[in-house]
């Protein structure tokens, strides 16, 4: 490791750039930190090297080459909840991955390997470790995935969003960093004129923006739909992010007051015009939307491991930071809910407020320093 050493008083070593290996992936909530993480560690030494290790045939194989960065796939998938031919096929594949991840380490000669969760960061990280890499986790969720359960005695160091983390990790590993954000987040356009005239709306009316996801939530979707008559005798415009898989089931719904996209392409806009948010809670959504600090209402997905968008959402209620509706309450207590929130003001703000205070808008940077230090030692 003296090179890596000498690299980080130098700013680069002529001798040797220093190379970094990021895996993570499966859902966009493990790829975009991965990303944003090496990103901030590019900015900081130009001349790294990078690769990322993914899931062959997940998500992460086309984001990230579009992030610029190179990747190379395993074979890897996660055990089933119930017996299926993809569970026998299990041990082969982690074997399979584990000789890939074993030849990729010694080819790429990494300085330090980051972890973001998802099948494939397990492999990676269980060889990197085994050869004394200096090696980081990245845990988003107030409940921790499996593969970062599996590998926490291995690592150097867990970093975390939440309080609390003691319960799945040794508590002299963990640095609570928060989640990486996007930049142009940190900096919302003041502009709140501009960001109505975007999306062809009115000054005069409360705005409420509505998020499922870049594929879409359909619970969220059909509440919308049912609740469009209600909102307009609010006097509420609405921004209604339905996700690429609904678009076409839901454009119809798009007039003067309800702006129907598959996709926020300007999401900087989107927050500065809204009032209120109807959001689901993985991980890096509810970290956006502390920095945003707007009243949130959040309806968790059911459909996730462990249920942790419902344990994501319940961190935030317990601080008065935010308020969340069940999937299956939103027939039966939805508009009371929302009716109680777009009439008290002194909520609106207390909510506001309370969700700011849990912002942590320096994260990515906090978690590269902390890479850096293990690289210095």
């Amino acid at each position: 490791m003296g090179s890596a050493k000498h690299n980080m008083a130098n700013g680069d070593n002529p001798i040797k750039a220093l190379r970094f290996i990021l895996s993570g992936g499966g859902t966009g909530g493990h790829i975009y930190p991965a990303i944003a993480i090496a990103n901030e560690l590019k900015k900081r030494h130009p001349k790294a090297e990078f690769l990322f290790v993914g899931a062959k045939d997940r998500m992460e194989m086309e984001k990230v080459p579009q992030a610029g960065y190179p990747i190379e796939g395993l074979w890897i998938t996660g055990l089933q909840r119930k017996l299926t031919l993809k569970n026998l096929m299990f041990p082969i594949k982690l074997i399979s991955s584990l000789f890939k991840a074993g030849k990729i380490v010694s080819r790429f000669k990494p300085d330090a390997v980051v972890g973001t969760g998802g099948f494939a960061s397990g492999p990676l990280l269980k060889v990197a470790s085994g050869r004394g890499i200096p090696c980081v986790l990245q845990e988003q969720n107030s409940y921790a995935g499996i593969t970062n359960k599996l590998l926490k005695d291995k690592v150097a160091k867990i970093c975390v969003a939440y309080d609390g983390m003691e319960a799945f990790f040794p508590s002299e590993k963990i640095v609570k960093t928060g989640n990486p954000v996007r930049g142009d987040l940190v900096t919302l356009g003041k502009d709140k004129k501009e960001a109505l005239d975007f999306f062809g709306l009115e000054m005069d009316k409360p705005t409420l923006l509505v998020l499922g996801g870049s594929l879409g939530a359909r619970r969220i979707n059909q509440l919308i739909a049912q609740k469009l008559d209600y909102f307009k005798g609010l006097g509420v415009q609405v921004i209604w992010q339905c996700g690429k898989l609904y678009f076409e089931e839901y454009k119809k719904f798009n007039t003067s007051d309800v702006k129907v996209v598959d996709f926020l392409n300007r999401m900087d806009y989107a927050y500065t015009v809204s009032d209120f948010i109807i959001s689901r809670a993985g991980a890096s959504s509810v970290s956006e939307l502390c920095i945003v600090g707007k009243p949130v209402v959040f309806i968790p997905s059911p459909n996730v491991a462990e249920d942790h968008q419902t344990k994501n959402a319940m961190a935030l209620v317990r601080e008065n930071a935010a308020i969340m509706v069940g999937e299956k309450e939103l027939d039966a207590n939805f508009e009371g809910v929302f009716q109680e929130m777009f009439q008290s003001k002194e909520k609106q703000v207390q909510l506001g407020d309370n969700i700011r205070k849990l912002a942590m808008p320096n994260a990515t940077a906090a978690i590269v320093d902390e890479i850096e230090k293990l690289i210095r030692d």
